[in-house]
């Protein structure tokens, strides 16, 4: 297969794409807007192109990047950490996504007036979203949830009647087709499509009650497919403010997915410190360096067993990511998905621009971990932890002191600079080795453990 990949010009904001280009060649260089305004004609004829999305695996790297993204033109900093995931999580299921998003950078960057990135197809089909506060926006996606299964279950629920009855036979089957992947993602699209198109057939209906039926499921048509419901913010909802709502939701055990995008400090307003935030780090509130070790949110989560829970970085592990992303959202209860986020309020050596390979970078320092903890895996008799990063390979002092967040601090502080700089390094040491560990243990789990799962 041939593509090309058509940027718009006007709307482009210097970012991280050329940068990260895997091409053998670079096919993305950085000109001036004059030398290249005659290439309009390029992105006007790209937006006449229909989607070739049905020829790709939309769950791999490559096969992603084929699928329109539900999310454009946004209103974040260039080089921004967090837009990269809801652009990839949009093009696995903008067409069925529900968002909560919790005040902060998410909601300037998603709904910064009078635009919205957020955006349709040619059917019609995006996410919905909507936004609330610090405080409460796990129950506010929580609440989404139950609202979509109450409408989806009262669909089924008519459907269900309706087969006790003598209704015509293309019709039985299309019902009983839909009602067995309901709660399927990707089969209740195709299955709700052949139930409409099954109805739509059936023309003219005289008898009353089935008519009743057939009106009540059309009234409530949009909820046939099974939603993908996403409560969104950054570390200082999750980590912080809004930490008891999410551990409530996570407790509940229903199928919602919480996405943290990770920036370990409020970077909405001004770079205060949160509970993400790690030790050395300056942040307000931490003006000479944070004191103590940041909150391990993926462990807390953990403790319950059956959370699904995953922490990603997309600058150094794309295939992982698009695996978390994917298995969060196929499992039927709870996800935490953490991603590192890097942050215009880090102070980059190299620059903003260069978002993508300092996320690498964390990971390749041992600075941040990649882990997928599976509840199925466990029901399997197997060990439920992943642990995706490897051995750290790049000096940990080294990736820090390219950070202003850190190396300012052996300006102001430097009678304490050093401590500080061993004590987040002997924690990142602790929770990699905390890691390796769980993932160390026997694949087998004990035949005690199995019969309680």
């Amino acid at each position: 297969m041939r593509y090309s990949s058509s940027p718009t010009m006007t709307f482009s904001i210097p970012c991280i794409c050329a940068d990260i280009c895997k091409a053998p060649e670079p096919a993305l260089v950085m000109k001036k807007y004059a030398d290249v305004v005659h290439e309009k004609q390029f992105w006007t004829y790209a937006m006449s192109v229909p989607s070739k999305a049905k020829d790709a695996d939309k769950f791999t790297v490559k096969g992603s990047q084929f699928v329109k993204p539900y999310f454009e033109f946004s209103g974040a900093c260039a080089g921004c950490g967090e837009t990269p995931y809801m652009k990839l999580l949009t093009q696995l299921y903008g067409d069925r996504m529900i968002i909560a998003n919790a005040t902060g950078c998410s909601s300037i960057w998603g709904a910064s007036a009078p635009t919205m990135p957020y955006c349709t197809d040619e059917n019609g089909r995006g996410p919905a979203w909507s936004n609330s506060l610090f405080e409460d926006n796990a129950e506010f996606g929580y609440g989404m949830y139950l609202a979509a299964t109450q409408m989806q279950d009262k669909i089924a629920q008519t459907m269900k009647g309706m087969l006790e009855r003598d209704i015509p036979e293309i019709l039985k089957e299309a019902i009983d087709e839909w009602l067995e992947v309901r709660n399927e993602g990707e089969a209740s699209k195709a299955k709700s499509a052949q139930l409409l198109e099954t109805i739509e057939k059936l023309g003219t209906i005289e008898d009353k009650t089935l008519k009743a039926d057939i009106d009540s499921i059309l009234s409530r048509k949009d909820y046939l497919v099974k939603k993908s419901i996403w409560a969104v913010g950054g570390d200082g909802w999750a980590y912080d403010i809004g930490y008891g709502g999410l551990d409530h939701v996570l407790a509940s055990g229903e199928n919602i997915n919480i996405l943290v995008f990770d920036t370990e400090v409020y970077s909405n307003t001004g770079g205060q410190a949160s509970k993400a935030t790690p030790a050395a780090a300056i942040a307000k509130f931490a003006a000479g360096g944070k004191r103590i070790q940041k909150k391990d949110l993926g462990m807390m989560a953990m403790s319950y067993g059956y959370v699904y829970v995953a922490q990603t970085s997309m600058g150094a592990d794309k295939e992982q990511l698009i695996k978390a992303f994917r298995e969060a959202e196929s499992y039927d209860g709870p996800s935490l998905i953490i991603c590192y986020a890097p942050c215009i309020n880090h102070g980059l050596r190299e620059g903003m621009g260069h978002s993508q390979r300092n996320a690498a970078e964390a990971v390749e320092s041992g600075y941040w971990h990649l882990y997928r903890y599976n509840p199925l895996l466990k029901k399997a008799g197997k060990n439920p932890f992943i642990l995706d990063s490897k051995k750290p390979t790049k000096n940990f002092r080294n990736y820090i002191m390219n950070q202003v967040r850190y190396s300012s601090l052996a300006k102001e502080f430097p009678d304490i600079a050093d401590k500080l700089f061993a004590s987040a390094e002997q924690d990142a040491v602790d929770r990699y080795e905390k890691y390796l560990k769980l993932a160390s243990e026997p694949d087998e789990i004990p035949d005690k453990t199995k019969k309680q799962a």
